[in-house]
């Protein structure tokens, strides 16, 4: 028997990424959850298939059995909606960044906003499976990470942990999105003649998403400068960090550390002879990873690249939603 999910927020991109990838998982039947009174059906992948739809309350969780509800909605929605569902017996998967950091004050220092459900941070899960595993199996509220830090973390958290970083010499993440990152909210930055032809920084030294990175990687902010920029894509991220090594002789030494680190998981590719681009992990729910090292001056370079909407957001919640109802870790996804 198949289980049965809901997914909120079914029109944005990372919902309607949802939708699509949830319609070839095997094990699950998805309710779509109206939040709002202009949900618009039509908007949604595979048109005039017959999907069924009922308003995202605690009431719908009980009546149609739902195991799991994803939230593919803004913070201030999913702070309204988790504690809800939640009460009612179901499983929470938010895609915001409503429940990602312990702390509430430390969301509002981030966010720039108060947290509405102060007492969920401290019991939600963060969802990088490949650090977070063993508890996402059995949490309740599983905060889906941001793509930015998924890709960051990935390529940063082996390193640090090998202690092949000097970091006294800083690391800088340069990294680049599609505008899909952005959501599907019309406005004035990622309108056409904005972006098209285009390319720009934004959110310089205060991106929300970089206590994510500290809280994995291990690193201090003092010794992270991160830069979050504008392509004029619709999908994809790729960064590119840099940094001073140690202890290390060329770049077989660190891809030796990747490879051993990621030998067992699924979505996570190493390149030994090529550095990943952004075509090669579209709609895939890969980390791909290349590094270079100038073994005279220690200069290393590593990219990491991920499709924002797949493993930086949809891909990756079904990746928790498996580990937490049991299924194959891969089921739907590969």
């Amino acid at each position: 028997m198949k289980r049965r999910v809901g997914i909120v927020g079914f029109r944005g991109y990372s919902g309607a990424e949802l939708v699509r990838l949830l319609d070839r998982h095997a094990q699950v039947k998805v309710i779509l959850l109206d939040h709002r009174e202009d949900s618009d059906i039509s908007q949604i992948p595979a048109p005039g298939k017959q999907r069924q739809r009922a308003a995202a309350t605690p009431e719908t969780v009980t009546a149609q059995g739902l195991d799991l509800v994803f939230l593919a909605t803004p913070a201030e929605v999913s702070m309204d909606l988790a504690p809800a569902m939640l009460r009612a017996g179901a499983r929470v998967v938010d895609l915001s960044g409503a429940f990602r950091l312990r702390e509430a004050p430390s969301y509002s220092r981030w966010y720039k906003e108060p947290h509405s459900a102060p007492e969920l941070p401290g019991e939600a899960v963060y969802g990088l499976p490949e650090f977070c595993r063993s508890r996402i199996a059995g949490a309740r509220l599983i905060a889906n990470p941001g793509c930015y830090p998924t890709a960051a973390n990935l390529a940063l958290q082996p390193l640090v942990a090998s202690g092949v970083i000097d970091r006294s010499a800083g690391i800088v993440c340069d990294a680049k999105s599609g505008v899909s990152g952005a959501g599907r909210k019309p406005s004035l930055k990622t309108s056409f003649c904005e972006v098209a032809e285009n390319f720009s920084a934004y959110s310089v030294l205060d991106h929300r998403h970089v206590p994510e990175i500290l809280m994995v990687s291990g690193l201090e902010e003092a010794e992270l400068s991160f830069t979050a920029q504008l392509l004029p894509i619709h999908r994809g991220i790729l960064e590119t960090i840099y940094f001073r090594a140690r202890n290390v002789t060329n770049s077989s030494d660190l891809l030796g550390i990747y490879s051993q680190k990621y030998k067992d998981e699924p979505f996570v590719r190493v390149f030994e002879n090529r550095l990943p681009d952004i075509r090669g992990a579209e709609q895939t729910n890969f980390c791909d990873i290349g590094v270079r090292l100038d073994a005279a001056t220690g200069r290393a370079v590593v990219v990491s690249v991920i499709d924002n909407l797949v493993k930086g957001a949809a891909g990756q919640a079904i990746q928790n939603m498996n580990l937490a109802l049991g299924f194959p870790e891969t089921e739907g996804l590969l």
